[in-house]
């Protein structure tokens, strides 16, 4: 019998709901024709095909990080170190070399490096640390990662296509990770990271509530749950999200809110702008 709070039972759910989410997006790439992987997406200056070749792209170095991380550290330091010394953004660059060849083949390999991520990371004991362009993670954060990513990701794509997507129970696992980036998302915006706890009170795409953070929390998050995974992943700007917010930290938290590693994202702009 498995233990469905055993470390390695978690991480089994988490790669079975990353094959979920891919398969979602999958299906809307799979029968576009090739003027459709040329398709703008929201992100300024990324097609559609742009958006799948960075996914291929950052499970590449997931499978790096899992199977050999010493080759990892020096992979990351000789393939990013010239970039950036002259002003260029490897994931930018990842993105443009993916999207530049054939849609079938990025398409092929998007496919492939999913499977090899996920053959890794099961492969992975539940305690082992692995290295990455920011702090290292465990298999279960490393695939929670890729799920919000995936999914995030999976947005742009469906905004390009003009596609509304049917929201999931994954989404539990991107408010988790959004609320446990609190204090990361202050120290990008050169602010000290907040004392007071925050608490989600969140409305599950079932209707049921997701309630997240802790009890006796005084600053509160409530709104659907899909609004805030838009917020904290830079989908959707505040003042299109039916999310409010009680107390100075979760006031002053939501406008800066930033899920994913890297420099403060500009965001989207409002609809209504």
């Amino acid at each position: 019998m498995t233990n469905p709070n055993a470390p390695q039972d978690v991480l089994r759910g988490l790669l079975a709901d990353l094959s979920a989410e891919s398969a979602v997006l999958d299906v809307l790439v799979a029968g576009l024709p090739a003027a459709g992987w040329a398709r703008p997406t929201p992100a300024e200056g990324w097609t559609i095909a742009h958006q799948i070749a960075h996914l291929a792209w950052t499970d590449d170095w997931t499978v790096r990080a899992a199977r050999d991380a010493e080759s990892f550290t020096a992979d990351v330091g000789a393939a990013f170190g010239d970039l950036l010394a002259a002003g260029r953004d490897p994931v930018d660059e990842g993105a443009v070399a993916g999207a530049a060849g054939e849609p079938a083949a990025l398409l092929a390999r998007w496919r492939a490096g999913r499977d090899e991520v996920h053959a890794a990371l099961a492969a992975t004991p539940a305690d082992v640390k692995l290295p990455w362009f920011g702090p290292p993670m465990k298999p279960a954060s490393m695939a929670t990662a890729r799920l919000m990513e995936t999914w995030a990701h999976g947005q742009d794509v469906a905004d390009a296509l003009g596609v509304t997507r049917e929201p999931s129970a994954r989404l539990r696992h991107i408010a988790h990770l959004g609320l446990r980036t609190l204090g990361f998302a202050f120290t990008l915006h050169g602010r000290p990271a907040p004392q007071n706890p925050v608490r989600l009170e969140l409305t599950a795409p079932d209707g049921t509530a997701w309630i997240l953070g802790p009890a006796g929390a005084t600053d509160v998050v409530r709104g659907p749950a899909l609004d805030f995974c838009l917020l904290v992943t830079q989908r959707r700007h505040r003042d299109d999200l039916a999310l409010t917010a009680t107390g100075p930290t979760a006031t002053e938290w939501l406008p800066i809110a930033q899920i994913f590693a890297g420099a403060p994202g500009k965001g989207r702009a409002a609809l209504a702008s």
